[in-house]
């Protein structure tokens, strides 16, 4: 029987669309670093100041780490947590400088 699996250095990169949202759900741990800075960055050059990242609930590891991460970027303002009450539980608001 044939493997028809792609073989990982085959392919593409995700291109992840510029929207003011980020979900970190689809994402393997090791790669939230460099694709938060690489989304802020993006999301600074198209002029999208408001930035949502979605990182769930859950025990907050995500969350932390995603937190920690915001604040070694000099793009970012500042950031809170989404409220619940407007849907924002597990979500941290980013706010990035003009």
């Amino acid at each position: 029987m044939q493997d028809d699996s792609s073989n990982i250095n085959d392919m593409e990169p995700i291109r992840v669309p510029v929207e003011g949202v980020l979900d970190l759900h689809t994402f393997l741990a090791k790669d939230i670093p460099s694709l938060l800075e690489e989304y802020i960055h993006a999301c600074a050059e198209a002029k999208i100041y408001s930035v949502r990242i979605i990182h769930g609930k859950g025990k907050g590891v995500l969350r932390n780490q995603v937190q920690r991460l915001l604040k070694k970027l000099p793009t970012v303002a500042y950031f809170y947590e989404a409220p619940a009450r407007s849907g924002g539980w597990g979500a941290t608001i980013v706010e990035l400088r003009k």
